[in-house]
């Protein structure tokens, strides 16, 4: 037992001097050594701190286990995410505060670098036809607006085969077919609701269809799908089915509707490559115009010379009204307002209803046209600036008809 302190001498006490009953201080004593005991004595755990460290010893057995399997198939241990950062698998997180943040800011940082170049990459592709946003073969996003120069050219461009009818040519990274042919967001135009809008936009589309990519009328058959979409009452339809009948150099179908003399040529494969768009404004009286402007290419084969593969490029703008219900045009027909056609690689001298290309073997020996040159793929200049620059190089008595294509 401890020795009882002196009742005089440095204070200790509350009250100098004051003196501790013996019956009290021996229970004090008992007191401390109780406490002490039950401080040293092993405490039983709780049910529910059991249940919680029998579950970390399980859950370390398993990884444990899973990581020796990863080091006999000789891969690199990896933390297990089940366990928090800092806690047995590295360094407090205390300590990689800072460090996490400013790498946080540099991926935040890099990661908007990336979208705003992968945004003005597609924009490019868009606008200037650049083969920025992939491989030569990665097709081009739809085309929203005018393109502000012509696509770029290569400088030994592959020739088109049977195999790879679009090699060498920008059109191998367009789109197919109708696909190709997007709806604008149908909406009320003037005094033409949305619906009816919509109605006209999905005719239109039939009838370019019809008139553009249409196997049976290509191959030379008459477009009678087409005929059958246009109104009734469109003063220019009764010309339309005369040109078919007659054509002449005045009133040549081809204007409207791609045809190729199947006894010539051929078209190889099912593609037709397709570039373009279509936009809705509102016209005179509260109708709502359509307008569409759309360049198609035509691989085909020469029939007297099998395996010799060319192309010809149409480019058309073509114009349809839509009227409010019950005016002009009826449902489910459209009314042409314009429809013209530009043609490259095409012996344009014929007036006969067919597209006639030519072909490497046909310009052999003969002269070069002396007309315009231009590029068949250039859908940055308006279709009437180039009939304009055709026109003009015509003048001459002794010009050719048909100017020359840079390529096909």
């Amino acid at each position: 037992m401890a020795a009882k302190p002196p009742s005089s001498g440095a204070s200790e006490g509350p009250e100098e001097g004051a003196s501790i009953p013996d019956p009290e201080w021996e229970r004090f004593q008992r007191d401390l050594e109780v406490g002490a005991r039950a401080a040293a004595a092993p405490k039983e755990p709780s049910a529910r701190a059991r249940m919680v460290a029998e579950r970390l010893r399980q859950t370390d057995e398993a990884a444990v286990a899973r990581q020796q399997r990863k080091r006999r198939w000789g891969r690199k241990r990896e933390p297990e995410p089940w366990q928090p950062e800092g806690w047995r698998t590295g360094p407090a997180w205390q300590e990689m505060n800072g460090k996490q943040h400013r790498l946080g800011k540099w991926l935040a940082g890099l990661m908007a670098l990336a979208a705003v170049g992968w945004g003005a990459t597609m924009l490019l592709d868009q606008r200037y036809g650049l083969n920025l946003a992939g491989g030569a073969d990665e097709p081009l996003p739809a085309e929203t607006v005018a393109p502000t120069t012509a696509p770029p050219g290569e400088l030994a461009p592959d020739t088109p085969t049977l195999e790879e009818p679009f090699a060498g040519s920008p059109a191998r990274r367009w789109a197919d077919g109708a696909d190709a042919i997007e709806l604008p967001k149908a909406r009320r135009t003037g005094n033409v609701s949305a619906a009816e809008v919509k109605a006209g936009l999905k005719t239109f589309k039939e009838f370019l269809v019809a008139t553009n990519l249409d196997p049976d009328v290509l191959n030379g058959g008459r477009p009678k799908a087409a005929l059958a979409l246009i109104d009734p009452q469109q003063p220019e339809l009764a010309s339309m089915r005369e040109a078919l009948k007659n054509p002449s150099e005045r009133n040549d179908p081809i204007a409207w509707v791609s045809r190729f003399a199947p006894e010539e040529v051929r078209l190889v494969g099912e593609a037709v490559k397709v570039r373009g768009r279509m936009k809705v404004k509102e016209a005179e009286g509260g109708n709502a115009a359509i307008r569409a402007d759309y360049t198609f290419t035509y691989p085909v084969e020469k029939v007297a010379n099998p395996g010799e593969v060319t192309r010809t490029i149409v480019r058309r703008i073509v114009e349809v009204q839509v009227s409010p219900a019950g005016q002009q045009s009826a449902a489910g027909k459209i009314w042409l307002i314009e429809y013209r056609g530009n043609f490259g690689n095409h012996a344009c001298d014929d007036g006969d209803g067919f597209l006639h290309p030519e072909f490497p073997s046909d310009l052999l020996g003969s002269d070069r046209p002396t007309g315009p040159t231009r590029d068949p793929y250039d859908r940055s200049r308006p279709l009437e600036e180039l009939e304009e620059l055709e026109e003009g190089e015509r003048e001459g008595e002794d010009s050719e008809k048909c100017g020359a294509v840079s390529r096909v």
